[in-house]
């Protein structure tokens, strides 16, 4: 099966520092890959760079067998790449339900069909009681829900989450673990960075591991947990990587 998404020997510099080293990986269509390492090791310029915040230095991007290396993210989305921030960037203005709504109308044609698709969407992550609430009452863990929310009514082909379950309670984490891991039966493809390893490792199959802005591993969880350069690099110890 073709590759939905390639990096192709990608460089990031920011004067004498390489964020992103030289790093080549493909994901399939349908795929939900997690991608972790620790601060700094160039996750977000990563996924800046896939999602057409920032160009590359050198190296290309290919989406659907299309060259997009140094697009803009109003071309990202329309392709089909959405994401999220691990600090959520609602418009705090207006409320919950109309923020999801701006994302639906890159399909839907009217207000009202887009209103009636972001609600759709915010009862699946959990905030269907949340829908013209101002952004400013909720909490951390609402706005990642949010977060989701918006990036999941773009309709997108692939999604990359961003630390999505920083500041959501244990039942919440197990409620979002659950909806990521269904995503690919849904035809939409994952990327996900998190810190919540647990959660990561009971969902994701195939893990890819940052550091120091190169690609170090790229195996199973089960796999990951007894590299020694990922132990050096991130884990500290074998047992880390799967426990609470």
């Amino acid at each position: 099966m073709n590759a939905l998404l390639e990096v192709r020997d990608l460089t990031r510099t920011f004067g004498a520092l390489n964020a992103v080293a030289g790093v080549s990986f493909s994901v399939r269509a349908g795929e939900l890959v997690g991608l972790i390492g620790p601060n700094g090791a160039g996750k977000s310029t990563l996924y800046n760079v896939i999602a057409g915040a920032i160009a590359p230095t050198s190296g290309g991007v290919v989406f659907k067998d299309r060259p997009v290396a140094g697009w803009k993210p109003y071309q990202a989305a329309r392709a089909g790449v959405a994401r999220t921030f691990q600090i959520p960037k609602p418009y705090r203005h207006l409320s919950v339900v109309e923020n999801v709504a701006l994302s639906a109308l890159l399909h839907d044609r009217t207000v009202a069909a887009a209103r009636e698709s972001a609600q759709m969407v915010l009862a699946e992550v959990g905030l269907a009681d949340y829908l013209d609430a101002p952004v400013g009452t909720l909490t951390v863990g609402l706005l990642k829900r949010l977060e989701v929310a918006r990036a999941l009514a773009l309709r997108p082909s692939l999604v990359l989450f961003d630390e999505i379950m920083a500041g959501l309670t244990p039942s919440e984490v197990k409620g979002m673990t659950h909806l990521v891991a269904g995503l690919p039966a849904r035809g939409i493809t994952v990327i996900w960075v998190e810190h919540v390893l647990y959660a990561i490792m009971q969902a994701a199959p195939r893990i890819m591991v940052l550091h120091r802005g190169e690609l170090i591993a790229d195996g199973t969880p089960t796999t990951l947990a007894r590299d020694p350069a990922v132990i050096k690099a991130y884990l500290g110890e074998e047992t880390s990587l799967a426990e609470r």
